[in-house]
């Protein structure tokens, strides 16, 4: 006969390769058709609610691997959530106003905008925005993300434009609303205003200039003769200086250079002599700065004065210490020259262009200036030195392009008048990592006003009206009746109806007595849109709620969504819109270079999922430390795929093994397992209880080494191995076997839902392969619960023990394959000399110790004359001299005894009979 047909072999239909890119698929339509998101939110319906507010990714291109890593990461939480006794909704949503939009549409698509109405292009915008989210949304799914794709919020929405109206007019109610001129951050390129979280800095080559102001009025304190520096890289913003601003209290000195006279800082003396290589400069005398206020220069080609005036920003780190000051040019500028009644001169237009206020250089782009300016100086004799400097520079980051400083009516939200509640706010929020407190709480301290107004078409207007007199309405009957008509019509109704048919019938206003009525044209930074989430969604919803739980976004939005989302909610409810802030860095390539066309280096989502699967791309996240920038390459990826192989390998041979077992039937109790398998399960319970930590501090990488260790040391090369003597060999319903696979099941599903938020696919098909399991899907149970063994801590301390012995035997037989003493490790012999009366104990009172070692015949002694010393025991390695039965291939004496089965040891005998 056969031997081999008496073995009970593994047995299992669960596939040994992956397949990923094919079966992945098959799986997210199965889910949508069984509408498993659904099912899942009806079984945890009145659990405690956990809310994971989903930041808006913007709706324009394909998905890049940072949206890839942020997605994956909020998916982790919300699945293992939603199995861990919450109840964890999760709407997804997009960001969809703004420039890129519409830049795509005029380059892209080609649309001529200036052709048709405001309206028609903005429909456009939305039609575009729409098809961006198709794209983005089928991508998400392929990630295996699961949310409430069907629902998700859209910031164009109608319901939502209404919210943020109210969000606004709520802040204008609170007096948080204004308008008025001053500097801020311009695109020349977008044409339009730009809030500090549009802003990244990048180098610039520029010009650097020191130029001389001759004193024409000394005040009694100076001659009149001498001449003041300053320093400056932006010689484009000379036609709009008014006055010149020292420190009052720095010491200036006049410094007397080949017959002129220079005033500077003292402290600067040095760097200004070599930077102008002055010849023996001479210091005539010193003065605070505070005795030079109102000294009178005359600007270097205009026929102004430019006063000398004092501020508190000036600084010795570099220049003069005498601050060309242009109040429509600079945010201290405007403000020092605010305090002394000067105007905000602002010579350039909305594209960056030079209009008549600056004579001689209207209808020149700013930045191409530069060189006729610099020329001008140098025909007045002002210019003392030019070169040219790279340094870091604020640029529009979604054009890419610098921006200047711009004195231009906007509106603003006056964030210093609810700073101090802001701060208060910071302190109370649970922040990961915590150094993002830090960073948030410094943002925040300095902040004095937001500019929410920007002059583009695509986006949700500011919903103010004017008077006959130009004087701005917002009043909470104005605000409501704009909110009501943009949630029934959109606020495209905006820009359809005239100024009269977007106010309540019948309204009155005392700046308007003949009822004549303007509206403005402005729309808001898309930060207050995203910003105004909070409202327009976590209230707007029933399923949600605000405070959320967890904003979950990249290290960017500390400055960007965190940021602008604290603002609105603590404006209008006092109170932070979330309790705990989750960041990630950016995804870099294997070298830790930025991804770049360039470089040749992106790597695309869907290029890596239709190769090696969404769920390497799942377990690569896992393995990252994400609270830093992370890396990913070809190379990085495989090495996941292989530790994905050696757990999928793992968990198909637990289920091969149980193809015979039923729990209901066949489970062993707890009590009566064999004392091995008892050990096994504390191990296990180790594992979920360090897993399930780990979950609940968002450490995934503590999660992939734990199951990849207990897999591949805890399993695979222990437990799984020895098994395999008791499993295949023994009779189906013996207790030793029985105790293996009951220890086995509760494995197998205490793996599978805790690999369940991570590997979601491979989790979901292992479960279908579980005998007796109840739910229909992994995703509609919970996570196991740590539990307590009987004898735990007596029975883990022997084990452990033994462990430490097994180490120096596993040393022993390699040495001695080695040698040729033997072969495999069936072929040996032990002899095990203990080193200490413990562990002589420890090997006396095991059983079936030569199947744990995997070896034929365990001897424990006093001594061998071959054992070599190791590290607990001393081991002699000889090569068994029984036959090998032909059926557990253990070395037996006993084989060639029974007379029926003369080939098989006299176990193997007794169970074939």
């Amino acid at each position: 006969m056969s031997y081999k047909e008496t073995l009970l072999m593994p047995k299992t239909e669960f596939p040994m390769r992956g397949n990923l890119p094919n079966r992945e698929p098959e799986m997210q339509k199965h889910w949508d058709e069984d509408n498993i998101y659904g099912k899942v939110q009806e079984r945890t319906k009145g659990r405690p609610l956990f809310v994971l507010h989903d930041g808006p990714p913007y709706a324009n291109g394909d998905l890049h691997m940072g949206h890839a890593l942020n997605k994956i990461l909020k998916d982790f939480i919300v699945r293992y959530k939603s199995m861990a006794g919450f109840h964890a909704p999760y709407v997804p949503g997009w960001d969809t106003h703004g420039l890129p939009i519409e830049v795509a549409l005029t380059k892209k698509k080609k649309i001529k905008r200036k052709e048709m109405s405001i309206a028609e292009f903005r429909k456009l915008c939305e039609e575009y925005a729409l098809d961006q989210i198709d794209r983005q949304r089928e991508q998400f799914k392929q990630l295996g993300v699961r949310g409430d794709w069907d629902n998700p919020y859209i910031t164009l929405k109608p319901e939502f434009e209404a919210q943020q109206i109210r969000v606004f007019g709520e802040m204008a109610k609170r007096d948080y609303i204004y308008k008025g001129k001053k500097p801020v951050y311009w695109s020349p390129s977008s044409e339009s205003a730009l809030a500090e979280a549009e802003i990244e800095y990048k180098d610039k080559r520029s010009p650097s200039i020191y130029v001389s102001f001759e004193v024409t009025d000394g005040k009694g304190i100076l001659n009149g003769d001498e001449k003041f520096i300053i320093w400056t890289t932006t010689p484009w913003t000379i036609p709009a200086n008014l006055a010149i601003a020292l420190h009052p209290e720095l010491e200036y000195v006049v410094v007397e250079v080949s017959g002129e006279k220079f005033v500077i800082a003292h402290d600067l003396f040095e760097e200004v002599s070599e930077q102008l290589e002055w010849d023996q400069p001479n210091v005539l005398n010193s003065f605070k700065g505070q005795d030079l206020e109102h000294v009178v220069t005359q600007h270097p080609f205009y026929d102004r004065d430019s006063l000398v005036i004092l501020g508190d920003h000036v600084t010795t780190e570099s220049g003069t210490g005498c601050v060309h000051t242009a109040p429509g040019h600079g945010e201290d500028d405007f403000w020092i020259g605010k305090d002394y009644g000067l105007d905000a001169l602002c010579p350039v237009d909305e594209k960056g262009v030079f209009t008549e206020e600056a004579p001689g250089f209207e209808g020149q782009f700013y930045d191409k200036a530069n060189k006729e300016i610099t020329q001008k100086l140098d025909e007045k004799g002002a210019l003392l030195k030019l070169e040219f400097i790279t340094h870091s520079y604020p640029h529009d980051w979604r054009t890419k392009k610098p921006t200047i400083f711009r004195a231009t009516s906007q509106w603003f939200a006056s964030v210093k008048d609810f700073r101090d509640n802001l701060l208060k706010e910071i302190k109370n929020i649970n922040w990961h990592p915590d150094w993002g407190e830090i960073r948030m709480h410094n943002m925040v301290k300095d902040r004095e006003d937001w500019c929410i107004s920007r002059q583009r078409v695509w986006g949700v207007p500011i919903p103010v009206f004017y008077g006959e007199n130009d004087e701005p309405i917002i009043t909470e009957e104005t605000i409501e009746h704009v909110a009501n008509l943009f949630r029934d019509h959109g606020s495209n109704v905006w820009f359809e109806r005239e100024a009269k048919d977007l106010l309540p019938e019948g309204f009155s206003h005392p700046s308007s007595p003949n009822g004549e009525f303007t509206k403005e044209t402005d729309i808001m930074d898309v930060w207050f849109d995203s910003g105004s989430t909070h409202q327009g969604v976590l209230v707007e919803r029933d399923d949600l709620d605000r405070p959320a739980d967890l904003y979950l976004e990249g290290s960017d939005q500390y400055r960007g969504w965190f940021n602008s989302s604290l603002t609105t909610s603590v404006a209008v409810t006092g109170k932070a819109p979330y309790k705990g802030i989750l960041s990630h860095g950016f995804t870099l390539d294997g070298e830790g270079r930025k991804m770049s066309k360039s470089l040749g280096n992106v790597m695309i989502p869907s290029k890596i999922m239709k190769q090696l699967g969404a769920d390497i791309l799942r377990l690569w996240v896992a393995s990252t430390d994400y609270s830093a920038d992370v890396r990913v390459s070809d190379k990085i990826l495989k090495q996941v795929a292989e530790v994905y192989r050696k757990i999928r390998n793992t968990l198909r041979f637990v289920l091969g093994n149980l193809h015979d077992f039923d729990p209901k039937k066949d489970a062993v109790a707890e009590a009566d397992l064999e004392e091995v398998d008892r050990y096994m399960l504390i191990r296990l319970q180790e594992t979920v209880r360090k897993v399930r930590q780990a979950y609940d501090d968002y450490e995934y990488s503590t999660i992939y080494h734990t199951i990849n260790n207990f897999c591949t040391v805890d399993l695979s090369a222990f437990y799984l191995d020895f098994a395999k003597d008791i499993l295949y060999i023994e009779n189906a319903d013996s207790h030793r076997r029985r105790s293996i696979q009951t220890v086995y099941y509760e494995m197998i599903v205490s793996l599978t839902q805790l690999l369940s938020p991570i590997v979601a696919h491979t989790a979901d098909e292992v479960w279908q392969y579980i005998p007796g399991v109840e739910a229909e899907n992994v995703q509609l149970t919970d996570m196991p619960e740590a539990r307590k063994v009987e004898n735990e801590e007596t029975i883990k301390e022997k084990w452990e023990d033994f462990m430490e012995v097994r180490e120096d035997v596993l040393k022993s037989l390699e040495e001695a394959r080695a040698d040729k003493v033997i072969g495999k490790s069936l072929e040996a012999k032990l002899t095990i000399v203990p080193k200490d009366e413990k562990t002589m104990d420890l090997l006396e009172s095991m059983e079936h110790l030569h199947q744990y070692l995997i070896v034929s015949e365990v001897n424990v002694a006093d001594s061998h004359y071959l054992a070599k010393s190791y590290d607990r025991v001393s081991v002699a390695v000889e090569k068994h001299e029984g036959e090998k039965c032909q059926r557990c291939w253990v070395s037996s004496h006993s084989v060639g005894q029974n007379d029926k089965h003369p080939d098989l040891c006299d176990r193997c005998a007794s169970v074939v009979g």
